[in-house]
């Protein structure tokens, strides 16, 4: 994959250039702007992006055009999803050298989108509702890792994108609706863009985090979420929950600890939902099978919707899990 960015030329002109040097193995192109155009022959797909800085008709000095040709095996076309320079990596590793016994994972922190996708068609206050990510969570993941002085695994891109609690290829993995939102990038993708994002985003956040888990220090896991005080008609009256489902993980006993600690608060115990292999995936494919104490944690995000929010939050579940570490005979939390 290469990348090339000619300024100061008319669309037509970088077009002829470029297909020039390409020695004609694109046959045709286009002198009409548009967001993403596809070229294909028979061993190249060439992508054809731009970014118009200023409101001027021309191209100017601001501006540029993005090129990306991606090779083709047979019919399967292989497709860079993220742009170098342009989007992030997917996983952000804070502490990563932390030999503490905890792992903290969250995996809708983020609501960034790849800047080939276009906003998935949403517009700016679409992507800041609880649907595009979880509001709060990665600022108390953060500062919860800091206070335990352990690892944080944070994904970075919007839920919307692609859900990375969710098994890939999933009927949730890639939603079209979202809590009465339509997704329009993502309702009819082709299975080779499901495959991009799974690939650049997916894949990378899934290895980081069987690589943390098999790690023999880590001998706890808690996934930090936020949820919506309404879903559709429906209130959720609960100021934090607490997600598990078999006995070896201690969910109850940490349940028990939370209510003790926090008598005036409203805490749930798997409600509405519970951990399911078809619905969650870091619980079912990473702190399962190693039978360590763990639990999805969901916080309310009006709760969280300033830094002192975040930061009472925080130091809360900071108390509970060093009392829950503690009550397991764990020497280093």
């Amino acid at each position: 994959m290469f990348t090339c960015y000619f300024r100061k030329l008319g669309l037509a002109t970088m077009l002829g250039l470029f297909l020039a040097v390409l020695g004609g193995i694109a046959a045709n192109y286009t002198q009409k702007l548009k967001t993403v155009v596809n070229i294909q022959h028979v061993k190249y797909v060439l992508q054809i992006r731009y970014k118009i800085y200023s409101k001027r008709p021309l191209l100017q000095k601001q501006d540029y055009v993005e090129i990306i040709v991606t090779q083709t095996k047979g019919n399967r076309q292989h497709v860079n999803l993220l742009v170098a320079g342009s989007d992030l990596d997917p996983v952000l590793v804070k502490n990563p050298q932390s030999t503490a016994s905890v792992a903290i994972i969250c995996e809708h922190a983020g609501q960034n989108i790849p800047i080939g996708l276009n906003n998935l068609g949403l517009s700016q206050a679409e992507r800041n509702l609880h649907i595009a990510y979880d509001i709060g969570a990665g600022k108390v993941a953060t500062l919860l890792s800091e206070k335990l002085q352990c690892a944080l695994i944070l994904q970075r891109y919007s839920r919307l994108v692609i859900d990375c609690n969710r098994a890939p290829g999933s009927a949730q993995s890639i939603p079209s609706v979202s809590d009465s939102v339509v997704i329009p990038q993502n309702v009819h993708i082709s299975p080779t863009d499901r495959r991009a994002r799974e690939s650049a985003i997916f894949d990378p956040y899934a290895k980081e985090c069987q690589a943390r888990i098999s790690q023999n220090h880590i001998r706890f896991a808690f996934s930090i979420h936020s949820f919506t005080p309404k879903l559709g008609d429906t209130d959720r009256p609960w100021d934090i929950r607490f997600l598990h489902r078999h006995s070896h993980n201690q969910g109850d006993q940490l349940v028990r600890l939370a209510k003790h600690l926090w008598p005036n608060l409203t805490i749930g115990k798997n409600q509405p939902y519970m951990i399911e292999d078809a619905t969650d995936w870091f619980i079912p494919v990473c702190a399962e099978p190693r039978a360590l104490p763990h639990s999805l944690i969901e916080i309310r995000n009006d709760h969280l919707l300033n830094d002192r929010g975040c930061h009472d939050w925080a130091e809360r579940l900071f108390n509970l899990l060093c009392t829950f570490m503690e009550d397991h005979n764990d020497p280093d939390p």
